[in-house]
């Protein structure tokens, strides 16, 4: 690896458009130097504030989406916070594969239905990849529902046969199985369908959404995968019109983490606290991850005039919804001393679910579920929220340690880390209801990834405690991060912790 700066490729903010005017603040009270004064300088109004700052962007540009101006008047308003603050906050510019999809899956007539597109259906990835729409009767072929005892049973499309008496102008229903998807969409074509819907087979493991792929030379009609749900709900009204669109963008754009450094502390023992700025697009991202953002973001402003022992490292990232690529991007392009320095990171995304749960990343892995490796330490950051709830007399519980969020990057290079979570497309259990309210049998967050992740959105018990629960392990570790990494004092480091001496 290159050796470089460890500020890689900073912008200056006066290089991203969009700004938005604030008003002056003063400095946080230097005395915010525990986390009993530090959770009440922290509070839910102040949060919101920032929250309320979000929902104004999404309102304006239509969501927050990293590659869109959404996204560009966020990265705009955290630095103009920090800022005020009194920080001196970096912005940290990469580029990334955009990708834009408007594809629809629509039963128009009878009982009309719009398919949720990354949901129900996705559209294909076939070389070439056909754009376009169609509209036509609907006409299964050769499916088999219920389907087959083992994988591969149906061979629905697989033969010019399957299609004898099809009508021209119909749009395909070709189930998953036997041969390539490829070869059962240019059977449709050949046959003469309007476009194709090919749905997952339907045995265990083959029900959700696939990619299409695979070379088909001259298609010339759009071509969408369904799940079997969704392809055994289009087979119950045979006949019936449907439409099918695939429309898309694909092209590189740029997107930006920013960074906020405590002014004293360590600078060989860096603690990291993080959140995703980005939404899904068409959405505001309210509780995903406006939660997470806004509540790091209050805990900065109130910490701006603490001099902790450890430097202090606020990161909020880009493209998280596009797979973790700020955090992706900062990690591998900082240099192996750099990243010997971080101590630990936290990862703050939705921690404000409607329906939540109070989860800590299992850094433990008491539950015996993670399906990464952990590195030493994780387990002590663990602890710091326990106590905290604990504390409270608030029930908590373990939630996957999985990597599917920022610190998957930290992890992969063994930096310990730890972070809280409420819930998102999961459903509630009513032994859960029973410890936090709420309701059973529903999601966590009901509008997860959707355009009801609104100011509304959130649950403000949950994002309250919270807010207090991330101020209170990011100022425990800004002073002592001898549980996980033995440093006692600024300037006196003993290295990482040794592989296996987590508890």
């Amino acid at each position: 690896m290159v050796q470089r700066p460890r500020r890689l490729a900073l912008l200056s903010v006066l290089a991203l458009v969009l700004p938005l005017a604030v008003t002056g603040q003063a400095l946080a009270d230097p005395n915010n130097n525990s986390p009993a004064k530090l959770t009440r300088a922290v509070t839910l109004n102040g949060v919101l504030r920032h929250l309320d700052a979000f929902q104004s962007i999404a309102d304006t540009y239509g969501d927050r989406a990293a590659g869109r101006p959404g996204y560009q008047a966020s990265v705009n308003y955290v630095v103009s916070r920090l800022n005020a603050a009194g920080y001196s906050p970096t912005v940290q510019e990469f580029d990334f594969p955009y990708v834009e999809d408007n594809s629809e899956l629509l039963r128009v007539s009878p009982v009309p239905r719009s398919y949720v597109r990354d949901s129900e259906f996705t559209r294909n990835n076939f070389t070439p990849t056909y754009e376009g729409t169609a509209t036509g009767p609907l006409r299964p072929v050769d499916v088999m529902i219920p389907p087959g005892p083992v994988a591969n049973s149906s061979t629905s499309g697989c033969e010019a046969a399957d299609f004898a008496g099809f009508l021209p102008g119909s749009v395909a229903l070709i189930q998953r199985g036997t041969c390539g998807f490829n070869v059962k969409a240019l059977n449709a074509q050949a046959a003469g369908a309007a476009a194709v819907v090919l749905f997952n087979e339907g045995q265990p493991g083959r029900t959700g959404l696939s990619t299409p792929i695979g070379d088909t030379p001259g298609l010339a009609i759009p071509v969408v995968f369904a799940t079997f749900a969704a392809g055994v709900d289009l087979s119950l009204l045979p006949g019936a019109t449907v439409t099918v669109k695939v429309d898309f963008t694909e092209e590189t754009r740029k997107a930006w983490n920013v960074f906020a450094e405590t002014k004293s502390g360590n600078a060989n023992n860096v603690v990291m606290a993080g959140a995703h700025l980005d939404s899904v697009q068409d959405g505001p991202g309210i509780n995903d991850n406006g939660s997470g953002t806004a509540a790091l973001l209050e805990t900065a402003i109130q910490m701006s005039g603490v001099k902790p022992n450890a430097k202090v490292r606020f990161a909020w990232w880009g493209a998280e919804e596009e797979g973790l690529l700020g955090s992706e991007h900062y990690v591998a392009t900082l240099p192996q001393a750099e990243q010997d320095k971080i101590a630990l990171y936290l990862n703050f995304d939705m921690v404000g679910s409607p329906n939540h749960f109070f989860g800590i990343y299992d850094g433990d892995d008491s539950s015996g579920t993670a399906p990464v490796p952990i590195p030493p330490g994780s387990a002590e950051i663990e602890d710091v929220f326990e106590k905290f709830y604990a504390g409270r007399g608030l029930p908590s519980e373990d939630t996957d340690f999985s990597g599917r969020s920022d610190y998957g990057p930290f992890i992969a290079v063994n930096i310990p880390a730890g972070g809280l979570f409420t819930g998102a497309e999961g459903v509630k259990t009513a032994q859960q209801a029973a410890l936090y309210g709420g309701t059973a049998g529903i999601a966590f967050d009901p509008c997860y990834h959707q355009p009801c992740d609104d100011r509304s959105n959130l649950n403000l018990t949950a994002l309250d405690v919270n807010a207090d629960a991330i101020a209170t392990a990011v100022i425990t570790f800004a002073f002592d991060t001898s549980t996980v990494n033995g440093v006692r004092a600024p300037g006196k480091s003993h290295g990482r912790a040794p592989q296996g001496s987590a508890s």
